[in-house]
């Protein structure tokens, strides 16, 4: 695409918690919101970033806008942003596409290994690409451990620990997170990228084992090429180490590598950014980047847990 103005950015899911990010990629990089969606109509934060942009809470009305913009030649919509909740980005996807726009998805970009084939043959059809954002291949202390062991000795099996807690209220079950119909459950709502990260650096799958998937946690062990991984998620309090408690902080992350602590806790701010830039200068990640993450999840999500036997992570004891 030959820039000749700046692009022309739609938005859906506006009130959504990650869509502030997104906005502030698309202002960082020169280019402008036009438009955005979302049922709910807590946006203010619209009018730091775009408050020219025009908002819907109705889709059909939305995407009549964009079909207008589109029939308008220079005015249409380049890129569509999706923030929306888990189980509409397939769908958000497909009305980028019918628009004539390319998509930029949050992660998890859909659901079931299957909708990601079913999205090449649209995106094959449109000529149009799909993105997601998978914000942790961009950081630079992880770019710098795939340098690392990729330097390392091919026959090398690293162990390593995976503890990610982020506490959540009564609220998260009221809401969509809450079903794991629309959500996909804990386990890819807050370790798809994770997930997706591990395997990015330490190889292909090659056998996971649930040992618990519970509403508000879930705990596993992955072989990777390069890796056995024992991993932790969970938004339950309960789960918190107690001198986390005692410090009376609600997020707890860590990665562990042979027993050394990996340590990624900064760097995170400009993520968002760095991924439009990226996208925009010809790069991306695109569906058969998220396949993999994809599939760990859906198993995860449908697979029988096996309780606390074999290699188990040793915090998934703690109720």
């Amino acid at each position: 695409m030959n820039k000749i103005r700046p692009y022309h950015f739609a938005l859906i899911g506006a009130a959504g918690y990650i869509a502030p990010r997104h906005m502030k990629a698309i202002k960082d990089t020169n280019n402008l919101l036009i438009t955005a969606l979302d049922k709910n109509d807590s946006v203010g934060i619209i009018d730091s970033y775009f408050p020219d942009a025009d908002f819907f809470t109705e889709p059909e009305r939305f995407d009549r806008h964009l079909d207008k913009l589109r029939r308008a030649g220079s005015h249409k919509i380049d890129y569509a942003a999706i923030c929306s909740p888990n189980y509409l980005h397939d769908a958000h996807i497909r009305l980028a596409l019918r628009n004539d726009a390319h998509a930029i998805c949050e992660k998890p970009i859909v659901l079931n290994p299957w909708n990601v084939d079913a999205l090449k043959e649209i995106e094959a059809e449109s000529g149009k690409n799909i993105y997601t954002i998978l914000q942790l291949r961009l950081h630079p202390s992880i770019i710098a451990l795939k340098k690392r062991i990729e330097a390392a000795p091919a026959d090398k099996i690293y162990d390593i620990d995976l503890s990610y807690i982020t506490c959540r209220g009564k609220w998260y079950f009221i809401s969509w997170k809450g079903n794991e119909a629309e959500s996909g459950g804990v386990a890819t709502n807050i370790g798809v990228h994770f997930f997706d990260m591990l395997s990015w650096i330490f190889g292909k799958v090659q056998h996971t084992t649930v040992h618990i998937r519970e509403k508000d946690r879930a705990a596993g062990f992955l072989q990777l090429e390069k890796a056995r991984v024992r991993w932790l998620l969970s938004i339950n309090e309960n789960s918190l180490p107690a001198k986390v408690k005692s410090a009376g902080k609600r997020t707890y992350r860590s990665l562990t590598i042979e027993g050394e602590e990996f340590e990624f806790s900064d760097g995170f701010t400009d993520l968002h950014t760095l991924s439009y830039e990226d996208i925009l200068n010809g790069g991306g990640f695109g569906l058969e980047d998220a396949r993999s993450s994809i599939e760990t999840v859906h198993f995860i999500r449908n697979a029988q847990p096996v309780g606390l036997t074999g290699d188990y992570h040793p915090m998934a004891a703690i109720k």
